[in-house]
Order: C-alpha cells, then sequence, then structure tokens
C-alpha cells in the first residue's frame, strides 16, 4: 500500500501552510467557512457540499504537493508509443507524480498555489479525483484507491 493515512494528511499539511503563507486565499476560505458553518458549530459531512473554496484548496495541495514522487510501478502488458516514445512489451512504467502535477503544457503558473484553478463555471462539485489524469490524488483506474471517499472526507473536514 502506497501512502494510505499520509496521503491526506501530507495534502493537509500543505493545504494549511500554502494558506497561511498566502492570506488572501486563507481569508477566502474562512469567509466562506463564516457563510456555510458560522461560527458556532463545527463543521459537518452536510456542509462539505458548499465548501468549493475549502475543497479546491485541499485539491491544491494534492497537485503541487504530492505525498511521493512516483506511483507504484506498473509492466506495460504490450508494446505501446506514449507521447512519442517507445515502450517496450514487460518494461517497468513509473508515473512522475510532481512532474504531473507540474506540468506547464497543462497547468497555468504550475508552481503556483491557486485553489480556484479548481472552481468549475457551472458551480459544480469540487473533487479530488481527475478523470483526465493531469494530477494524482489518489490512485486511479480500476485498482484505485479504495479509501478515496474516506480520505476525501476525511481531508476536507481537516481542512475545514
Amino acid at each position: 500500500m502506497l501512502a494510505t493515512v499520509d496521503n491526506p494528511s501530507n495534502a493537509i499539511e500543505w493545504a494549511l501552510a500554502e494558506m497561511i503563507n498566502q492570506p488572501g486565499i486563507l481569508k477566502r476560505a474562512s469567509e466562506e467557512l463564516d457563510s456555510v458553518v458560522g461560527r458556532d458549530r463545527l463543521v459537518q459531512e452536510s456542509d462539505l457540499t458548499y465548501l468549493k473554496y475549502v475543497k479546491a484548496c485541499a485539491k491544491e495541495a494534492f497537485r503541487i504537493h504530492p505525498i511521493a514522487p512516483f506511483n507504484v510501478p506498473h509492466v506495460s502488458m504490450e508494446n505501446a508509443t506514449v507521447g512519442g516514445y517507445f515502450i517496450p512489451k514487460g518494461s517497468q512504467v513509473l508515473l512522475s507524480r510532481p512532474g504531473l502535477g507540474r506540468n506547464p503544457r497543462i497547468w497555468e503558473e504550475p508552481l503556483k498555489f491557486k485553489p480556484e484553478r479548481h472552481l468549475k463555471d457551472d458551480g459544480s462539485d469540487v473533487v479530488l479525483t481527475d478523470s483526465n489524469l493531469r494530477m494524482l490524488s489518489f490512485s486511479a483506474g480500476r485498482r484505485g484507491c479504495a479509501g478515496v471517499l474516506l480520505g476525501s472526507t476525511y481531508d476536507y473536514h481537516v481542512v475545514s
């Protein structure tokens, strides 16, 4: 198993560190919390749907500060060409998590912590997984992380 509880814990630490270093982001997240939750109670799971900016902060931390430099190795089942590179059958293939999340061809200002990049114009929910594989918060595919829902909920709660 790769990461387990360390994965969300790492993202939580980085999200909080980034928000502390960028007071404007911290202020916006605090205002969202005050608006949705108020100051008289703790965040509940039912609030998480409405905390889109806080969730975007968590997702941005996963993008820019992944827990591990590489994914678990995979073996190519057949000859393949990916991005112009030939990968022979039987080769071990590693995916660079920082390379994916910080790719300047995919992300504008990839080294800058910008949670708003994950907010959608249609107001739809922010989720930690990315079906386009522009970043990896948890593993992907048919053998993806079984704890993605639990890890996401844990991450959102603690960042909130």
